[in-house]
């Protein structure tokens, strides 16, 4: 085996993880077993608790012991939360199963983007790394769309069938992990063994680097609306009357569309500078979410669409800023960091915007996350600009 195969492994492994073709129907999945708006979204709390919790400790554990044996304890703990998801339905069940997910989200976080950067530099490449960071974030999304509408047809049959299946494709990203290549890192850029160096980091990044702390919240601030538009999306589905057969298919095309603008993110820099690209994407994510809220219609799709397609440009952008700014002894603890405030946020929101859609409406969520947009974004960028 050698380290030039990783990227088409790392490729692989993403295809895989996003291959869920349970996310089309878990929501109406949640709502077989009996639970409401406000019990789906305290479990998405939950997982982005677990996330957050091990975020910062599992990036300096992939930083000290290497990213590839943390990626694969990473697949062992989904495939395992999965298997509850089969075979038990309450809700304890379920907050047991989304801890053990959250657990494996934390442990690749981080290490996934990190050992494709840590790869590409030993190889002399890492002025590449937007363009493979793109095609990795795409080909998620192609897994994700392709899945989708298997997922959308297996539930017409049973909601049960896409859990199943996804428990069982989620086995076969473990022998996918076991076969990455641990990229070397020079002897000056090791971190030291001390856990006091986690503190340090994070130190660095919300004291030290300014330019990262608002990079940082800016990241927040897009986790909250794209997480929120992701589990409100089947809700806004049932919402407008449409047919539990195209759910799936409504979801290819989601996940399809922004994977599409994932793989080319790296083209919109040969147009505008990075902080001028964020500065339009929060401009149109903001205008979608209150157009979303305020038609409440079958056209709101459309806008659905538009923020699934600037999603696909900002993952890869934001990562590169932040690549930018830290060094390979930090860079998987620094990611971390950066997932672990994006889940901490979202926990916090994700009941308040569940309790606002179950108890008034759904349009006024979205109209809370336009709030929040028009904010925190803008706020951070104004920052980002003052200092570059």
């Amino acid at each position: 085996m050698h380290i030039r195969h990783n990227i088409l492994k790392m490729h692989l492994l993403k295809g895989v993880l996003w291959f869920m073709v349970a996310m089309p129907i878990i929501v109406l999945f949640y709502q077989e077993h009996d639970l409401n708006l406000i019990q789906i979204m305290i479990l998405q709390s939950i997982y982005s608790i677990s996330v957050a919790f091990f975020e910062i400790p599992s990036g300096y554990i992939a930083d000290l012991f290497g990213r590839r044996k943390t990626i694969i304890i990473s697949t062992f703990f989904s495939f395992l939360g999965y298997l509850i998801f089969s075979y038990y339905g309450s809700f304890f069940a379920f907050a047991i199963a989304q801890f053990l997910v959250g657990i494996a989200g934390s442990l690749i976080s981080g290490s996934d983007t990190a050992l494709i950067y840590d790869t590409l530099k030993e190889l002399g490449k890492q002025d590449s790394y937007t363009k493979v960071e793109g095609k990795n974030y795409a080909i998620g999304n192609f897994s994700e769309s392709i899945a989708g509408i298997i997922g959308g047809f297996l539930a017409v049959s049973s909601i049960y069938f896409p859990v199943y299946l996804q428990t069982i494709i989620l086995f076969f990203s473990i022998p996918i992990a076991f076969s990455l290549v641990e990229p070397l890192i020079k002897d000056e850029e090791k971190i030291g063994k001390s856990l006091g160096q986690v503190l340090n980091i994070v130190h660095f990044v919300i004291v030290d680097n300014v330019k990262l702390r608002w990079l940082i919240i800016y990241s927040s601030t897009m986790g909250v609306a794209t997480l929120s538009m992701a589990w409100f999306a089947q809700p806004f589905f049932k919402e407008v009357n449409i047919p539990l057969v195209y759910f799936g298919i409504l979801w290819a095309g989601l996940n399809f569309s922004s994977g599409i603008t994932s793989w080319n993110a790296y083209l919109f820099k040969k147009h505008m500078n990075n902080y001028k690209l964020l500065i339009f994407i929060s401009l149109l994510i903001f205008i979608s979410f209150f157009y979303i809220g305020f038609l409440m219609s079958i056209y709101g799709l459309l806008f659905i669409f538009l923020i699934y397609l600037l999603r696909g440009i900002v993952t890869p952008t934001l990562r590169e800023e932040i690549n930018i700014n830290t060094s390979s002894n930090k860079r998987a603890t620094v990611l971390s960091i950066r997932s672990f405030i994006i889940r901490i946020s979202f926990a916090v929101f994700a009941p308040i915007l569940g309790y606002i859609a179950e108890y008034y409406c759904l349009s006024y969520s979205f109209y809370f996350l336009a709030f929040l947009i028009s904010i925190f974004s803008f706020l951070s960028l104004y920052n980002l600009l003052k200092l570059d």
